[in-house]
């Protein structure tokens, strides 16, 4: 009976391509960590089949323009939000990036997932040099000097 879960355990691993570190898993003392690691291992390869590659192409006071796909009904078009990327957060398929833009006189965020199939593209139109990784200060500027990080 032992064999035939051990079995099947290396049969479910072999359909991920992983090699099980501890073969009798289920019955060993170190089941609990051992558990954690396989599903550490699946999510991962997981993960790894849904990221998209060109993704890193801009960082924290970059102007960028965010292509994002927007369904209305059965037709499916292209929206532009434009604006300085204030922070980035997470990691792998997590990520996120805010970019701020000023609109009519009034701030707006808008937060994007990086790898979000919504994401048609990222462009970066101007390159900024922002010494923080999250630039909130330029919440409380007004006019231009809302959206001027250095070049």
């Amino acid at each position: 009976m032992l064999r035939l879960v051990i079995r099947a355990r290396a049969q479910r691993l072999g359909d991920f391509g992983l090699q099980n570190p501890c073969p009798r898993m289920r019955v060993c003392a170190r089941s609990r960590a051992a558990g954690d690691q396989f599903m550490n291992q699946v999510i991962d390869t997981i993960e790894k089949e849904q990221q998209k590659s060109d993704a890193k192409t801009f960082s924290v006071g970059d102007s960028v323009r965010v292509h994002t796909r927007v369904v209305e009904g059965d037709k499916e078009r292209i929206q532009i939000f434009a604006g300085v990327v204030i922070g980035r957060k997470g990691r792998g398929l997590n990520e996120t990036f805010t970019v701020r833009r000023i609109s009519y006189g009034e701030g707006v965020e808008r937060v994007f997932p990086l790898h979000s199939p919504r994401v048609a593209k990222v462009e970066v139109e101007k390159q900024g040099r922002a010494r923080r990784a999250k630039l909130n200060y330029l919440r409380t500027r007004k006019g231009k000097e809302a959206t001027a990080v250095r070049e």
